[in-house]
């Protein structure tokens, strides 16, 4: 039974998923006497923790006293944007609390476990441990290795092109379909940052917003060595916040646009990394281009990889980055495949 009302908090906890970052997804189940008495998730950042909306949404507050709590996750034990989880459990007098997983969060990691056991309450944790730490991938990889959670996306033609050979002027050709990019636009919704490379952001000058999906739009993400870029290119519009990686000192002001000088020379995405990491951002997407993914590749900086995979053939032009793995999830949407590869050195 621990098991089944531990997989209903990780039903929870996923409506949260694009919403609570950089805090994790969190659900919570009440129990009282083989029946479910309160539900609650982390709905937002800085609004109320699962824990919290599932006490609130027991009628009955005097069942607590002989009701099981369930979490996904190890309830917070410091004051943040809302009052310690675990205070409020252990003063409302409930007896036993299932945890999935520990907290990796320094500020929590296992402070909160201890705070409960010494108020009295019987404490098991460590049910469905792995559906828990899958679920909140993104926030364990960011504590794990003081990075984001890496996704890679690219469309590659049949025959492992991601593009022809042309001049800027030139508009790209379209790989996938429409449902693809629709499912593109959903991802962003997902994560906190999308990031591309110089030569991205001069050849295809996108929007990087979403448009075919409902939800927030992601924290735009740009290298630009020595700030070539023109100012009309669709990133520099105004509309979403944009970090902008430049080798130079002297910045230009540009609304809602943050340019951070990091060395290009030695380090650069160690350097990114750990500013992103400092900034909280505990996930992003790379869209491109293949100098960028490549050098993630090789550094060994990345999660996820999702790779969509068209009918048409180019017969040259700029080859697709190459992952030495196999793919663990593989569809068709409407005619063009999409292959995720997952890097396994993060779930260990």
């Amino acid at each position: 039974m621990d098991e089944l009302y531990m997989q209903r908090c990780i039903e929870l906890a996923a409506s949260g998923l694009g919403s609570t970052a950089p805090n994790p997804m969190v659900g919570s189940v009440i129990v009282y006497q083989g029946k479910v008495i309160g539900e609650g998730y982390h709905q937002q950042y800085g609004q109320a923790h699962a824990e919290v909306n599932a006490i609130n949404s027991v009628a009955n507050k005097e069942l607590l006293k002989e009701s099981t709590l369930y979490v996904n996750l190890e309830p917070c034990s410091h004051f943040g944007k809302t009052p310690p989880c675990c205070e409020l459990i252990a003063r409302m007098q409930i007896p036993r609390v299932v945890i999935g997983t520990a907290d990796p969060n320094p500020l929590v990691l296992g402070k909160g476990i201890d705070f409960l056991q010494k108020a009295g309450c019987q404490v098991t944790i460590d049910i469905l441990k792995q559906h828990c730490m899958e679920l909140n991938k993104r926030f364990f990889t960011f504590h794990k290795y003081n990075r984001p959670y890496i996704i890679l996306k690219w469309a590659e033609t049949a025959d492992g092109f991601v593009d022809k050979l042309r001049k800027p002027e030139e508009k790209p050709e379209w790989i996938t379909n429409d449902q693809s990019r629709i499912l593109v636009h959903k991802w962003r919704t997902e994560e906190q940052a999308i990031m591309i490379g110089t030569n991205t952001a001069c050849m295809d000058n996108p929007r990087l917003n979403v448009r075919e999906w409902s939800g927030k739009n992601p924290t735009r993400i740009v290298l630009d060595n020595n700030l070539r870029l023109p100012r009309a290119l669709h990133i520099f519009d105004g509309t979403i916040p944009t970090i902008v990686y430049t080798s130079k000192t002297d910045h230009p002001t540009l609304k809602n646009v943050q340019f951070v000088t990091v060395d290009f020379r030695d380090d650069l995405l160690a350097s990114i990394m750990n500013h992103l990491y400092c900034s909280k951002i505990l996930s992003i997407i790379v869209e491109g281009g293949t100098q960028l993914i490549n050098s993630l590749i090789r550094l060994n900086y990345w999660d996820e990889a999702r790779v969509f995979i068209g009918s048409d053939y180019f017969f040259k032009g700029i080859s697709a980055p190459k992952l030495d793995k196999m793919p663990v999830f593989t569809k068709s949407i409407e005619g063009v495949k999409l292959k995720i590869f997952v890097n396994n050195y993060t779930t260990e």
